[in-house]
């Protein structure tokens, strides 16, 4: 949508009429469909809580850019379909998504439970569709801006730490937040912690989530700095401005590293430095430079806009242009498969946004 080309903008909104199509029956969007085949994929081990997200992301930004209202009247119901299905994932009604291990585009890493990186989807999403209903379908929805309210709240509460922070009644839960508390560690006041669950906090560096924060303007300007300074002191490797999915990597001689080892598909994918552990994402790129463009960062914006042009190019089975899943975070090869439609579209994304275009219009 960003390119503005018509048939780019159509096929977007075929691709949203096709996932709808296909939605299950308690209002899951499918992760993707093979028509040819008719194989429709819900997610792996379980469903990808993330695939709904970004569908009513998507829907409320295709609109927003051509106010297709017969669109809006088809969609509508697939929607609130949606919606009610995300609210009885919050399993007791507190605001929080519950992911299960394997629930979103991490389908191979080992978080779950109140993931941060789908908490921010999820306040997107709301904000989309309280967007949808009151521009596009002319009412008013007071109770969703309230839960639009509480949960922006709730996520500066529970996923960011300062040294000496008091438990307010936007916790989660008392005995947790002190566990986050020691799971920050010195990471407190430096970056947003990536998950919590009913056994604790994880505490590496999701980059992915950490970008979004800034991007969907939860971040305060002093949180912002503060992660972009982590990402200049700790999280970049030597040689490549390319952020890693997660950081630092898992190691066999980690304790979690026996849980990554059993979470995989097909084969096993994470070595350090490979794919979720440790990979450097171009996906993750696209978003990054939209936002440091959204703040006038250019220059910075246009270093990693080169990188990530950089790692396109890349060879793999001996043809250029691989546009490879992700680059090695330490030897800064391909890897992955090739042909990866997010890693084109995000360059477009880092490129557009340069040119003073937005990645999301609803706020």
């Amino acid at each position: 949508m960003m390119t503005d080309d018509e048939e780019m903008v159509g096929t977007f909104g075929n691709t949203l009429l096709t996932l709808a199509a296909h939605q299950g029956p308690h209002g899951e969007i499918p992760s993707n469909v093979e028509e040819n085949q008719g194989r429709i994929s819900y997610g792996s081990t379980t469903e990808r809580v993330d695939s709904d997200l970004w569908f009513v992301i998507g829907c409320g930004e295709y609109w927003h850019k051509t106010k297709d209202d017969e669109f809006l009247k088809k969609m509508a119901p697939v929607i609130q379909k949606i919606m009610f299905l995300l609210g009885a994932w919050e399993f007791n009604s507190k605001g929080f998504l519950y992911v299960p291990a394997t629930g979103d585009w991490a389908d191979e890493y080992v978080h779950n439970g109140y993931v941060l990186y789908d908490q921010l989807l999820y306040l997107q999403a709301q904000k989309t569709w309280n967007h949808l209903q009151y521009h596009g379908l002319k009412r008013t929805d007071d109770r969703l801006l309230h839960k639009i309210e509480v949960l922006k709240r709730m996520i500066k509460t529970n996923f960011w730490f300062n040294a000496g922070d008091k438990p307010s009644d936007d916790v989660y839960h008392e005995v947790l937040f002190k566990k986050g508390h020691k799971a920050a560690g010195q990471s407190e006041g430096r970056y947003w912690l990536p998950f919590f669950s009913p056994h604790g906090y994880g505490y590496r560096f999701d980059a992915f989530a950490n970008v979004l924060c800034s991007l969907l303007g939860v971040s305060s300007t002093q949180q912002r700095m503060a992660v972009n300074d982590y990402i200049d002191e700790e999280v970049l490797p030597e040689g490549m401005k390319m952020l890693p999915a997660f950081h630092p990597v898992i190691k066999p001689v980690d304790e979690d590293w026996q849980e990554l080892k059993i979470t995989f598909t097909y084969t096993f994918k994470n070595q350090p430095h490979e794919y979720h552990n440790g990979g450097l994402w171009p996906l993750i790129a696209g978003f990054y430079i939209a936002d440091m463009a959204q703040h006038q960062e250019t220059d910075r914006a246009k270093e990693f806009l080169s990188d990530l042009y950089r790692a396109n190019r890349m060879s793999m089975d001996g043809q250029p242009w691989a546009f490879p899943e992700y680059i090695h975070g330490r030897k800064l090869t391909p890897g992955g498969n090739r042909h990866q439609g997010w890693s084109a579209s995000s360059a477009l994304m880092g490129y557009y946004s340069l040119q003073g275009k937005k990645v999301f219009h609803i706020s």
